[in-house]
């Protein structure tokens, strides 16, 4: 079964996508920040991460900048899910190592497509 983190630090937002995620079939852990993100990442790498940007702790940003530099095999996947919709936040994420981005609020299949042409849908 496919594996996702969802990092998020609201509560509503994390269950709204562990049901969305569900529904496609991934077993689904969450994170309320990027630090918590990281260490379970180091642990257990899922296939991908459902990354949120503005958090307190860690950032979306800091996170992918450190699981970057973690070395963590097999890299997980990363699809940024923010407010932040500028070119110059998508470019920096992007940039960064973020290999897709989406905008919030989602829905399923949005949230489907993002994870189709990461090649995991």
């Amino acid at each position: 079964m496919k594996t996702c983190l969802v990092v998020d630090d609201s509560k509503v937002i994390r269950k709204v996508a562990r049901h969305i995620l569900e529904t496609l079939a991934f077993n689904v852990a969450e994170a309320g920040d990027g630090r918590e993100a990281l260490a379970y990442c180091q642990v257990t790498p899922p296939d991908v991460v459902l990354l949120d940007w503005n958090m307190p702790v860690m950032s979306g940003m800091e996170f992918l900048r450190a699981l970057g530099a973690s070395g963590v095999m097999p890299r997980p996947k990363i699809v940024f899910c923010t407010t932040e919709n500028g070119v110059g936040h998508i470019r920096a994420a992007i940039d960064a190592g973020a290999d897709e981005y989406v905008m919030k609020p989602f829905d399923r299949e949005t949230l489907e497509s993002k994870l189709q042409i990461v090649g995991l849908a």
